[in-house]
């Protein structure tokens, strides 16, 4: 979509993790982690939890960089996928917990997952809205956060009413995506642990089973960047 990089970068991106070069890991750092730690709080509702997703989402990045195929999407969107599927994991794992604890008192599984649901949609739908076109996204912004109608929007863009009416109806049909979207269980991720995780962290499941850590790296953080909080 609008802000996707461009596929010769994400290639090319794939190429030098693959080869094990830091410097890479910190320039899609660089370019993502704010999308990442966005979409992750989104769904957890809670800073360190977005802070960890955001440790995971990159470490597995940096140990399976094969794991992204250029020819399925861009990387922008293969990344944000990951930080989804790992978020909505996350949350699953709170909320058991916090039913264990609470014993009886515990919310329905009914109620549990449809929280699961709504906090998965919110982060689809900001994730598509950030992603779209800039004439689509400027057309949502004005109708439905501004509450201008199309021929308002139209003459606050310089726009026909037919082309309002287009954008506004493209954006809504890509709005709608997340809502018929269901997050699903993620697959156990298996090999080493990505760099620098948490004492106590379970292993994450980001990926599909049986995808191997790339042999000769290290369970260090690349020199120079922390993995607690976007840059």
């Amino acid at each position: 979509m609008g802000n996707d990089a461009p596929p010769r970068w994400d290639r090319r991106m794939q190429q030098r993790l693959a080869r094990g070069e830091a410097a890479a890991l910190g320039e899609l750092y660089d370019r993502f982690a704010s999308l990442v730690h966005s979409l992750a709080h989104r769904v957890l509702d809670d800073e360190p939890a977005a802070d960890r997703v955001t440790r995971e989402v990159f470490g597995y990045i940096w140990e399976n960089p094969d794991a992204y195929d250029p020819k399925r999407g861009s990387l922008r969107s293969w990344v944000a996928t990951l930080t989804h599927r790992q978020a909505v994991h996350r949350l699953r794992q709170y909320e058991a917990d916090s039913a264990r604890a609470c014993g009886d008192e515990a919310p329905e599984p009914d109620a549990v997952e449809r929280k699961i649901r709504d906090a998965s949609t919110a982060a689809r739908a900001d994730y598509i809205v950030t992603s779209m076109p800039a004439p689509l996204r400027a057309a949502l912004e004005l109708a439905y956060f501004q509450r201008r109608n199309y021929r308002q929007t139209a003459a606050d863009l310089g726009v026909t009413e037919d082309e309002a009416r287009r954008r506004l109806r493209l954006g809504l049909q890509l709005l709608s995506t997340a809502h018929n979207h269901r997050p699903q269980q993620p697959a156990r991720l298996t090999g080493p642990p990505p760099p620098a995780p948490p004492a106590s962290a379970p292993d994450h499941p980001i990926g599909q089973p049986g995808q191997p850590g790339r042999p000769g790296r290290t369970n260090a953080s690349p020199p120079g960047r922390g993995y607690g909080r976007p840059l």
